[in-house]
C-alpha cells in the first residue's frame, strides 16, 4: 500500500472556494460518485437523472475549484477527485464524512451500477463476438512481434514463482512466458475468452495453468504473491484503469515486476465503437502517476511505434514497474 500523503494546510480563499464549490446537493451526489471511480458527463447525466448542461455547469465549477479533475480523450471527456493535492484530499474528506445510507446516495450508486453492468455487458457482447479472431484484429498498432520482444528482454531471466496475467485474452502471454513460471495465472472477464485461451494452451502444450473468470477489479487471488503481473492491452477497455492498476499492485509481491502494455493517446474515435474502446490511450505522466498512486516504482517506459510503410496508426507504450518493498527469501 502507498504510503497516506501529508495533509497540509489550506489557505483560507482556497478553502473557501472548495466550499463554495461543493456546497450544493447535486455537486456533493458528483464527488460521491467520482470517488469511486472517472466518470464522463453522460455517465453523469444518466445517473443523476438532470441535464447535460446543468451537471456540466456543476462539474466546470468544482474543476474550478480544484476538487475533481478533467482528462480530454478525444470527444470524451473524464472526470475524477483530484488526489495530487490538498483540495483533492478535502474533497475526499466530505465523501467520507457523508452517511453513506443516505436513501438519495444508495439510489445513485445503484444507479451507478447500472450504468457499469450495461458498458460491461456491450464489452462482453463484444468479446465473445470476436473471440477467435482476436489476435487478427490487432493490424492496427506496432508489431506483436516487436512488442513481445520487449516484454521478453523486461522479464530477463529472473526466476518466476508465479506470474498473473490479467485479461488474459486468448492466452498469448501466458503461451510466450508462461514457461518460464513455477505457476501462473490468467484472468478474463469473458467465458468466451477463457475457452479460446484454454485451447490455445492446449494446443502449445502447457499444463496446469489456472485459468479463472474474474473481475479485474476485485482480483480473485492471493495478495502480495505473484512475482510478475502483466496487463496487456486491456485498460484501454475499462471504465476506471487506475483503479485496476492499484488492484494490480495488491497482489504483487514484494520486489515484484509489472508489466503494462496499452496504447500511446491516438484520435481514432472510431474504436470506442468498432472496438469497444473506452479510453483512447494512456499518457506517460498519466501511467506514471497511476503506478505512484499505486505504491509502485517507474523502471522504464518505451514507445513502441508502427512501421509507417504499413498504414499501422498506433503506438504502443511499454511500461515497465516495480515493488519497492523488499523481497526476503
Amino acid at each position: 500500500m502507498p504510503a497516506p500523503r501529508p495533509i497540509n494546510r489550506l489557505s483560507l480563499s482556497t478553502l473557501i472556494s472548495g466550499l463554495r464549490a461543493a456546497g450544493e446537493d447535486t455537486r456533493l451526489r458528483i464527488l460521491v460518485l467520482l470517488e469511486a471511480g472517472e466518470l464522463t458527463v453522460s455517465d453523469l447525466t444518466e445517473i443523476l437523472g438532470q441535464s447535460q448542461p446543468r451537471v456540466s455547469r456543476h462539474l466546470k465549477l468544482m474543476v474550478e475549484a480544484g476538487l475533481i479533475e478533467r482528462s480530454r480523450e478525444g470527444s470524451w471527456a473524464f472526470f475524477r477527485i483530484a488526489d495530487r493535492d490538498t483540495i483533492g484530499h478535502f474533497a475526499r474528506t466530505l465523501v467520507e464524512k457523508l452517511d453513506q445510507d443516505d436513501t438519495i446516495i444508495m439510489l445513485d450508486r445503484e444507479r451507478l451500477q447500472a450504468v457499469r453492468s450495461q458498458r460491461a455487458e456491450t464489452a462482453q457482447v463484444y468479446f465473445s463476438k470476436h473471440a477467435a479472431e482476436w489476435d487478427r484484429i490487432r493490424s492496427l498498432h506496432a508489431p506483436d512481434a516487436v512488442v513481445e520482444a520487449k516484454i521478453g528482454a523486461l522479464i530477463g531471466e529472473r526466476p518466476i514463482r508465479s506470474m498473473l496475467d490479467l485479461g488474459t485474452g486468448t492466452g498469448r502471454m501466458i503461451s510466450l512466458f508462461g514457461p518460464l513460471a513455477d505457476r501462473v495465472v490468467g484472468i478474463d472477464a469473458s467465458h468466451a475468452m477463457l475457452a479460446v485461451a484454454r485451447a490455445n494452451l492446449e494446443r502449445d502444450g502447457l499444463r496446469g495453468v489456472e485459468l479463472k473468470q474474474g473481475d479485474i477489479y476485485a482480483l480473485p487471488v492471493e495478495r502480495n504473491s505473484f512475482d510478475l503481473v502483466i496487463v496487456h492491452q486491456v485498460l484501454h477497455f475499462l471504465d476506471d484503469p487506475a483503479r485496476a492498476v492499484r488492484e494490480a499492485a495488491h497482489v504483487l509481491s514484494p520486489g515484484g515486476l509489472m508489466i503494462l502494455v496499452d496504447f500511446a493517446p491516438h484520435d481514432l474515435e472510431f474504436l470506442r465503437d468498432t472496438q469497444a474502446h473506452r479510453r483512447l490511450g494512456f499518457s506517460a505522466v498519466q501511467m506514471t502517476d497511476w503506478l505512484k498512486e499505486a505504491g509502485l516504482d517507474l523502471v522504464e517506459h518505451q514507445n513502441i511505434a508502427p512501421p509507417m510503410n504499413e498504414g499501422g496508426q498506433l503506438t504502443v507504450s511499454v511500461f515497465t514497474a516495480k515493488d519497492p518493498r523488499l523481497s526476503i527469501a
